[in-house]
């Protein structure tokens, strides 16, 4: 379809991204962002508002030390305010000191916004798009000209929506961006405008999409197939109220499925790099059920499923994992065949084949634990540990004896927890007692403290969280719960699951296994250092 065309990726998550509740960027979280941006193969980095805040200022102050590769950083901004000189206004005087290549400046295309947003009139508003573009250009080497709610604009009053583009234009604008501010337009309503703008004016065309309909990525689709040659969104889809178009679906999809040429697309397997650094440092949660970058992305589970890939996996992807950073992962439950397991004990280097009678009886048993609440998808190191031992291929290490904990309320003061703990490690039995914030900390401290003299490497692995979900809400406090714990150490990450109506109990099966499982990898590792 594409032909090899090129497309301009334009990234806005510095900016737009940031506006998304929940999300604070530091200055050096913007600035190692733009570093990845750039090392990816972005075109465009919009960096922020320099006329909004003392930060973003800073931001472009630091960011021209750092030598981009290929990325052209911008400002953005706003037209010239109703009655003011341009040269005289603030905002505009601010995108000048940012002293970036390019300059974005948005201004309104829908008349009711003119009227009642702004205040003023419709003529004032060309003047402000057109002297503020004029002004920009005589001073940098690119303007963008963002046309805010062009959809809704167009809809409203095509011939004035219309006079604003060309307003644009008339100042010297290199780019006109149509913008689905409010979310709403839907894909065919995109198309038809885009085109017409195209025929109108035969410049270079942009879309800039929210997903406020949940249709961001297929709205700035049919504006690439209607003439628009760049595209704006953010990672991950971060963004105002429902977000921006994710450029982590939109990329491949340019490039894989329509034959375009975006940023660069060489560097197409740094994607879900890229996408988890940004969740990382935003402090959201990735999606599992993120397009092309998330965990389930290239996740089997029903055995039919695991089969036919294990044959061939085009049956059930739709593009190899690789092309994107990721791996297929096979998933090990309730609706999983002896294919499934065979092929996670495959991939480890365990002695087990689906044929296998050991195979049919494991299976069984991972069934009857996910009924009782068990969700080994989660937890993955947990059920490595369940096969290695009944296959006799992981050590014990240590074995509970007992453990009791007790929590005490003094008044108004704060409850306090205290653990003992009883294990056997080889022919010594170990008996400590610790307090904690809480019974759980009380028992990992107690643990650890019992068995760090008998396994120094214990203060390497460090428990990084902490989740429990009620499996039967309407039990009440009677319920069964799910805890998952997720640890690490200076080399990787790993996470266990327990399980029982007791959740001081469920967090102890969840967290024998993880301390275990540390351990193992640990002495794994110095296995193979020796060897190697």
């Amino acid at each position: 379809m594409g032909e090899g065309e090129r497309i301009f990726l334009y990234d806005t998550t510095l900016r737009d991204g940031s506006q998304q509740a929940g999300i604070h960027f530091s200055l050096g979280d913007k600035l190692r962002i733009l570093e990845r941006l750039d090392q990816f193969g972005i075109d465009y980095v919009e960096g922020g508002w320099p006329g909004s805040n003392p930060k973003d200022l800073e931001f472009f102050r630091r960011a021209k030390k750092i030598p981009l590769r290929h990325a052209r950083l911008s400002a953005f901004g706003s037209t010239r305010r109703p009655g003011v000189e341009v040269q005289r206004d603030a905002n505009v005087r601010a995108l000048l000191e940012a002293g970036t290549p390019v300059v974005t400046v948005f201004g309104k295309s829908w008349d009711l916004h003119v009227r009642e947003a702004l205040d003023t009139d419709l003529g004032e508003n060309l003047a402000m798009i057109r002297d503020t573009v004029a002004f920009l250009k005589a001073r940098v080497e690119e303007v963008i000209y963002d046309a805010e709610h062009f959809f809704d604009g167009f809809k409203s009053n095509p011939q004035y929506a219309l006079a604003t583009v060309e307003a644009a234009l008339e100042g010297g604008a290199d780019w006109v961006v149509l913008c689905d501010t409010n979310g709403g337009a839907l894909p065919h309503e995109v198309g038809e405008v885009c085109a017409r703008v195209g025929e109108k004016f035969g410049c270079r065309l942009g879309i800039h999409t929210h997903d406020d309909g949940g249709l961001a990525v297929a709205n700035a689709l049919e504006a690439v197939r209607r003439g628009c040659r760049q595209v704006q969104g953010t990672i991950n889809g971060y963004g105002e109220r429902c977000g921006n178009a994710n450029l982590c679906t939109l990329i491949p999809n340019l490039v894989l499925k329509m034959g375009y040429r975006a940023g660069e697309v060489e560097r197409l397997s740094l994607l879900a790099s890229l996408s988890h650094f940004v969740s990382e440092v935003a402090n959201q949660t990735h999606s599992p059920s993120y397009p092309y970058v998330g965990a389930n992305a290239f996740a089997h589970k029903g055995g039919v499923h695991v089969s036919a890939v294990l044959k061939n996996p085009r049956t059930y992807e739709h593009i190899p994992p690789e092309t994107v950073g990721q791996r297929r992962r096979f998933i090990v439950s309730e609706l999983s065949g002896r294919a499934n397991l065979a092929h996670f004990a495959r991939e480890r280097k365990l002695p087990l084949e689906k044929d296998d009678d050991r195979a049919r009886d494991l299976l069984e048993r991972l069934k009857a634990m996910e009924y009782e609440g068990y969700q080994f998808e989660a937890a993955e190191a947990s059920l490595d540990l369940l096969m290695r031992r009944a296959l006799g291929e992981f050590p014990d290490f240590f074995s509970l004896l007992g453990f009791r904990v007790i929590v005490e309320k003094d008044g108004e003061a704060s409850a306090r927890a205290e653990a003992t703990v009883k294990v056997r490690v080889g022919d010594r039995v170990l008996h400590t007692a610790a307090e904690g914030e809480g019974p759980v900390n009380a028992l990992d401290k107690a643990l650890r403290k019992a068995l760090e003299s008998a396994y120094p490497a214990l203060r390497k692995i460090r428990l990084v969280d902490y989740k429990v979900r009620v499996l039967d809400e309407k039990e009440g406090t009677g319920a069964r719960v799910r805890v998952l714990i997720e640890s690490a150490d200076e080399e990787e990450s790993w996470s266990t699951i327990g399980v029982s109506h007791n959740i001081i109990e469920a967090s102890w099966q969840a967290l024998v296994d993880s301390l275990s499982y540390g351990l193992w990898r640990r002495a794994q590792r110095k296995a193979r250092e020796k060897s190697g």
